[in-house]
């Protein structure tokens, strides 16, 4: 039988992770759960533990982001308006506004302009 994997979680590269990880944990409500003074910090929903899946980190390196990603996150809302006001208020900033048949979605910035989208489905 062959080993199986599944995914933990996304790592971030950062400048700052301090700075990076405090916004996040701001806006989903995650505790921290590993921080190697500040070189890497691992975010978690509250009562989640390492191997339970579903963390963010964040991980020092010595250059700004200067490209798009080529990797983003979605996160899901059925009150996109509301999440994306209270995001931008944490510091978040719109880059696009984005409706295919279904979805609507908001292209965000984190402080660090890594891009992330908030979707709504409407029908």
């Amino acid at each position: 039988m062959s080993e199986t994997i599944t995914l933990g979680g996304v790592t971030i590269d950062s400048n700052d992770p301090t700075e990076l990880a405090e916004f996040w944990k701001s806006a989903l409500g995650y505790d921290e759960l590993v921080n190697t003074d500040g070189t890497f910090i691992m975010i978690v929903p509250p009562g989640v533990g390492f191997g339970q899946g579903r963390y963010l980190a964040f991980q020092l390196v010595p250059e700004a982001k200067v490209v798009k990603n080529r990797v983003h996150l979605d996160f899901q809302t059925t009150t996109r308006a509301t999440e994306v006001a209270r995001l931008i208020a944490l510091g978040a900033t719109t880059v696009a506004e984005h409706q295919v048949p279904g979805l609507d979605w908001t292209v965000l910035a984190d402080p660090h302009g890594n891009e992330f989208c908030v979707v709504s489905a409407h029908g």
